[in-house]
């Protein structure tokens, strides 16, 4: 029993990176060499599967214990951090644009047979609304972020109002027990992502990078340019001071894993205990990360922006540049609206594409291609949602000490 203990402490005290990335290299080894052995794939599937089974119950309690327990002064973080979250995943579409117009690029648009797109901005905001306020319990069992974080808010202000302290020490006890069941999870990330990548690999190869190419290269650019330039210098104009090595922390601690787990829900532990050791405030981030994974969402933008200017530049549709801009605050909206429903970004292309007049039809061939390329595409875009959450986080908070201290002087 004591080697079983010591051999458990040896894995869990060596970093969580490093174990990651031998589990990337091995499951790459195996998914070239031995693609038939689908049963390594198992191992993606279970670990994928357990994060997001117990990540909507540690958000709803988290937020619903922070609220309940929630000090005076976060409104000014909030209103930092949301703004923060729109004004990036906006100025993430406009790099779309700028980058779909110096960079055109067509694609091979073939029959596609797949789930049912929103045709209208409008059916984004009537489902949003639909889903804010939908049975709490279903919202917990269906990984309904939106009205997860609803009715958490509610319930913590309720707690707040009328909770006894022995029900509120109660409720972080809970908060405290879900958390440790979701870093002994986490510990076994490794494993899932040899899954992960094994099956990526064996079902993929590297025929995605010959066939899209030029398209897969425009998605990853877009995404580099937002998660290093302009989120860096949203950033600094707030706090008149070096990003980077908090960008840096923030993309190799929480990026690394989301793009290999491919779900923000899934990464809201890692973002959790990442604000944790940046010293940041509990109340205040037990709401923000799961907030940012509903509405911070750089990728989606960039995606839903390239694959519908692609669209528009296959079928010969000329678009200018007022046009692409209103294209981008639709795609803003729509990647809000997306968010917790997988493909949700790839969905709304035949939305933004209704812009230009083209058909569902023809989109919706746009989106098989999505789905082709999503082994990288979707991984990145994750990423990049995710390690913002914490990023952006930081930086409220970073913001508001400023200011408090300023004020002191």
């Amino acid at each position: 029993m004591n080697r079983i203990r010591s051999i458990l402490a040896y894995w869990s005290g060596t970093s969580l990176v490093i174990r990651i990335l031998c589990g990337l290299l091995i499951g790459a080894m195996l998914g070239l060499c031995v693609p038939h052995l689908s049963a390594i794939g198992i191992l993606g599937l279970v670990f994928v599967s357990a994060l997001k089974a117990i990540a909507p119950v540690l958000v709803a309690v988290l937020v619903c214990a922070s609220i309940a327990r929630a000090r005076g002064g976060l409104g000014s973080r909030f209103r930092t951090v949301v703004t923060l979250y729109l004004l990036t995943t906006f100025c993430a579409a406009l790099v779309a644009v700028v980058a779909s117009f110096a960079f055109p690029v067509a694609i091979r648009l073939n029959e596609a047979a797949l789930g049912e797109a929103p045709s209208a901005l409008g059916d984004v905001f009537t489902s949003l609304l639909t889903n804010l306020v939908s049975n709490p319990l279903l919202s917990v069992s269906s990984a309904n972020y939106i009205g997860i974080l609803f009715w958490a808010i509610i319930v913590g202000l309720a707690m707040k109002l009328r909770a006894s302290e022995v029900t509120l020490r109660v409720m972080g006890d809970l908060a405290e027990c879900v958390s440790l069941v979701v870093r002994w999870v986490i510990q076994a990330a490794p494993f899932g992502i040899m899954g992960l990548v094994f099956s990526s690999v064996a079902e993929s190869g590297l025929d995605i990078f010959t066939d899209y190419g030029r398209l897969l290269l425009l998605l990853v650019g877009c995404m580099f340019m937002v998660a290093l330039v302009v989120n860096p210098f949203i950033a600094f104009c707030h706090l008149r001071r070096n990003p980077y090595p908090l960008l840096w922390q923030c993309l190799k601690e929480s990026g690394l894993n989301a793009f290999f787990t491919r779900s923000s829900a899934a990464n809201i532990p890692i973002n959790m205990a990442l604000c944790k050791r940046l010293g940041l405030d509990e109340d205040f981030y037990s709401v923000s990360i799961p907030l940012g994974c509903t509405i911070n969402m750089n990728g989606a933008a960039v995606t839903i922006t390239v694959l519908s200017l692609a669209v528009a530049h296959t079928v010969g549709v000329s678009v200018s540049m007022p046009t692409a801009v209103v294209l981008s605050i639709i795609a803003t909206l729509g990647a809000c609206g997306a968010s917790g429903v997988a493909g949700g970004s790839l969905l709304l292309v035949p939305m933004a594409c209704s812009l230009f007049g083209i058909g569902s039809d023809v989109a919706m061939q746009a989106v098989a291609v999505g789905f082709i390329i999503g082994v990288v595409q979707d991984s990145l875009e994750t990423a990049v949602n995710s390690s913002g959450d914490a990023f952006f986080t930081a930086v409220a908070e970073m913001k508001n000490q400023k200011e408090s201290e300023n004020a002191n002087k």
